[in-house]
């Protein structure tokens, strides 16, 4: 028997019946693309940790300082591409359109994948904020000229990321927790889920069957219909490859 076969049918079965499915993705996702993660060993950049730079407080103070960081962060970034997970959760989307994405990445992947019912829950690299009028635009520039201004008004922009010490949006709450209450299953892949507030919206749906695909136990674990040790682009591929979910 292939490796992870007995659970790829059990997953696709759970997949295929499922009419308001919702999934919960984390930087596991982005690390099989190869997009560094600024944690951990490593994590270091300029002698500085992330926790000093994605702050407000760190852009009041320099602003030029956080958007080198930034634009050094964009220059990983644009090397990667979407990997079969990206791939799959965009075609499963095609198949079931109530699906929604509710992802903690910030890289812009499952955009590039095709995915559009999609909840950048703690926003994009790629836009840039006015901090005077607050207009949002995407800006794939690598690198963008240090610090960028808002071709509206002039005044400073700031990523279109969501920092430490910053709530989340409360659309992007708003949706997630709705869609969250109302779905007939739960894919939760690539996370460790322990950051909040996402890692709660599991509670939101006791009922609902619950699907972990992640290289390590998390604390969902005990609770999941279905829990995989596995990268989830690597379970994920064969399903893509084979069309079963694309296809229905």
């Amino acid at each position: 028997m292939n490796r992870w076969e007995a659970e790829r049918e059990a997953f696709r079965k759970l997949a295929g019946a499922a009419r308001a499915p919702v999934a919960i993705v984390g930087a596991g996702l982005s690390a099989e693309s190869g997009v560094p993660t600024f944690r951990g060993p490593g994590g270091l950049w300029r002698s500085h940790r992330p926790e000093e730079l994605a702050t407000p407080g760190a852009f009041q103070r320099d602003p030029r300082l956080v958007w080198e960081w930034y634009n050094w962060r964009r220059g990983r970034v644009a090397q990667a591409t979407p990997n079969p997970a990206h791939r799959w959760l965009a075609a499963y989307e095609r198949q079931v359109p109530s699906f929604l994405l509710i992802t903690q990445n910030v890289d812009g992947l499952h955009g590039l994948a095709g995915s559009r019912n999609l909840v950048e829950f703690h926003g994009n690299l790629w836009v840039v904020r006015c901090t005077r009028c607050g207009r949002e635009r995407e800006d794939r520039s690598v690198p963008v000229p240090v610090p960028p201004r808002c071709p509206d008004c002039g005044g400073l922009c700031r990523p279109g990321v969501v920092w430490f010490g910053e709530a989340i949006p409360r659309d992007a709450l708003a949706r997630s927790i709705a869609a969250v209450q109302a779905c007939d299953l739960l894919l939760v892949l690539g996370t460790s889920a322990v950051v909040h507030p996402v890692a709660g919206l599991p509670d939101l749906a006791p009922e609902a069957p619950l699907v972990e695909i992640n290289p390590a136990s998390t604390p969902l674990t005990p609770r999941a219909r279905l829990s995989v040790r596995a990268p989830v682009g690597e379970f994920l591929a064969p399903l893509l490859a084979d069309g079963t979910e694309e296809n229905g």
